[in-house]
């Protein structure tokens, strides 16, 4: 039974649309309870208007060895623990993109790009 799977695993490829890791790491970073919202600050506005899906605030990369390196931008609610969030956000996807495509996380760069009061909060 060991060889079936060792058979099966070496038969092809596995190829995953840009799109879907991107909707996968905009959804595991909209997870975490004190993100406001991505950001979309980073993006210049060329490439705002231009863009055929605006995936605010997640910019992907691919190291040498194959694996995915992520830098996302969030904007957060007053009154979170900073540390807490970046470290939330970077589990959450790393546990979303191993168990939904099967690829391995390098690093995930979280950037705090803004900080937004909730409505009827009074300072």
């Amino acid at each position: 039974m060991a060889d079936l799977k060792k058979d099966f695993t070496n038969k092809g490829n596995i190829t995953c649309n840009k799109n879907i890791l991107l909707s996968i790491l905009d959804l595991a970073t909209k997870e975490i309870s004190g993100i406001a919202s991505l950001s979309n600050k980073f993006k210049c506005a060329f490439k705002r208007i231009f863009s055929k899906k605006d995936f605010n605030g997640v910019k992907i990369n691919f190291d040498t060895n194959g694996n995915l390196c992520v830098d996302i931008y969030v904007n957060v609610y007053n009154g979170v623990s900073i540390p807490d969030i970046a470290y939330k956000v970077q589990e959450n996807v790393k546990n979303n993109v191993a168990s939904m495509v099967d690829m391995k996380v390098a690093k995930v760069n979280v950037y705090i790009v803004d900080v937004e009061f909730k409505e009827g909060v009074i300072i």
